[in-house]
């Protein structure tokens, strides 16, 4: 495991994928990552690339041609090299060298950094066009934060609070067999109260917010992730049917893309929320989470 640290933060990376998998706050004693107790879910933070959510049948076409992908994409699966390390930061570099051309057509650079400023944690995502065509893609983030963070909370002690984004309509979309409706807009972004039932049919998400803050009612800890410029962002935590409860986790996950409408063609240059990037070119966005 790869680790950057300040006077604030220690975190742990791993290679494969580029993964977040603990952050310790030095002043305060506290974990916030979730353990990747694969009895609830093995993935801690991973990357989603170069798709978010999932496909139509889990295929899609371009140019006529079909390939198949399975839910969230393949970056968060691969190995990354090391681009550069210092002690309040590095970077993770791949290039799939033609590993990947049976699913997805095109030749690209993913560069991910993570940048320690105090108690935050800043990642930006470079991917750079390296194929001779336009290239289409989708890219997100699922940080996974263990709740309750005391042991003298609960999950329902729990809330998060919404920003939205300036003068943008914020919409509300619900997943059906994880396929996208879109519910309509979202005219009041109260604060959400953490239950499991909220999860009950999968994730929550929205278009058009800039920040979510989860916090507690009994202490002054918890975890602002700021997002802003992105068109989406999910909700989600493992939902258990059989009693109906919600595993102690919930992740904020800012996309640069989304799952698969219902109604969708399942062609990739006409996919909603997809991105397109030039030949030679370069797209890059950045979160921060700051650790209360």
């Amino acid at each position: 495991m790869i680790v950057i640290e300040n006077d604030w933060l220690k975190v742990g990376i791993e290679s494969k994928g580029a993964e977040v998998r603990k952050v310790e706050h030095k002043k305060n004693e506290l974990d916030y990552m979730w353990t990747g107790d694969s009895a609830y879910w093995g993935r801690v933070s991973p990357v989603l690339f170069p798709i978010v959510g999932r496909l139509k049948g889990d295929q899609y076409q371009i140019d006529g041609q079909t390939y198949e992908m399975s839910q969230h994409g393949f970056l968060r699966d691969v190995e990354f090299n090391i681009d550069d390390h210092t002690t309040e930061q590095v970077s993770f570099v791949f290039e799939p060298a033609g590993r990947f051309l049976d699913v997805y057509p095109y030749e690209f650079k993913a560069t991910i950094y993570y940048i320690l400023n105090k108690d935050s944690l800043i990642v930006r995502w470079k991917i750079e066009n390296d194929s001779k065509e336009e290239m289409y893609f989708s890219i997100g983030a699922h940080p996974a934060f263990r709740i309750p963070l005391l042991e003298n909370e609960t999950i329902e002690d729990y809330r998060l609070e919404l920003t939205p984004a300036t003068n943008k309509t914020v919409l509300n979309y619900e997943l059906k067999e994880s396929l996208i409706h879109e519910k309509g807009t979202a005219n009041d972004i109260a604060p959400i109260s953490l239950t499991a039932s909220l999860f009950k049919n999968d994730a929550v998400i929205y278009s058009n917010i800039d920040s979510i803050i989860l916090s507690s009612n009994k202490s002054s800890h918890g975890v602002e992730v700021a997002f802003n410029g992105f068109p989406f962002v999910g909700i989600w935590s493992k939902y258990n049917e059989t009693d109906g409860t919600m595993a102690p986790f919930v992740c904020i996950e800012p996309w640069y893309g989304i799952a698969d409408t219902h109604d969708t063609s399942g062609n990739m240059k006409d996919k909603f929320g997809v991105n397109r990037l030039e030949v030679g070119k370069t797209f890059q966005a950045e979160y921060e989470m700051k650790f209360k």
